[in-house]
């Protein structure tokens, strides 16, 4: 069987990704599944950029290693924007307070930072950009987005990160409300991952 290898150790997202890319008859593995233990530097200045420094770092490690030497190997770099913060966290959201402080915590002080905001100056988007690295060595990044804008609470047990402050107007509730079927539609992760699908079955699978 063919297979993926996406350049994440984060269960959370393994889980969202096996559920978008299961109809490609693809084994899909995690760093940890792989036994890649290697800590990629992201000393890029956008997503994309990011995305693919990791990708192109893994997909080396991974000629190298029995079974995976054909594997397309994916990355991705994910995070939130909000536009009355100069777009902060924006790459920098895995790290925002530091990578150990809690998301509780982090969440919080965001809703704080833009408690006088009001409006359409609340707007946020999640962006996720997914690097994608094929085994005759050619490559494609694709972006996804999510429109949204900061809500007043923490709201929400289904997702994970930002999203019990991400709030969705249209759908009255924040993306840890929704099903994860629905968040797999809407959300960033889930667009740019279908994307990335429909390049790997023209040129893999």
């Amino acid at each position: 069987m063919k297979k993926i290898l996406f350049a994440t150790g984060n269960e959370h997202k393994m889980e969202e990704i096996r559920m978008i890319l299961s109809d490609l008859n693809m084994e899909i593995l995690s760093l940890k599944d792989a036994g890649i233990t290697v800590d990629v530097i992201e000393d890029g200045s956008t997503f994309e950029e990011n995305a693919f420094i990791k990708a192109e770092a893994i997909a080396k490690l991974a000629k190298q290693m029995d079974g995976l030497e054909e594997a397309v190997v994916l990355a991705d770099d994910s995070g939130l924007e909000i536009d009355y913060i100069n777009k902060e966290p924006g790459i920098y959201s895995a790290r925002y307070m530091g990578e150990d402080t809690s998301y509780d915590i982090k969440n919080q002080n965001l809703i704080e930072r833009v408690k006088d905001a009001v409006g359409e100056e609340r707007s946020a988007r999640f962006v996720c950009a997914i690097a994608g690295v094929f085994p005759d060595g050619s490559h494609e990044i694709i972006r996804g987005t999510m429109e949204g804008e900061i809500g007043y609470h923490i709201e929400g047990e289904n997702g994970f990160g930002y999203d019990p402050i991400f709030y969705l107007p249209e759908y009255q509730m924040t993306s840890a409300q929704l099903s994860p079927e629905k968040k797999n539609e809407l959300s960033h992760r889930g667009k740019a991952l279908r994307e990335m699908r429909k390049l790997i079955g023209e040129k893999v699978a």
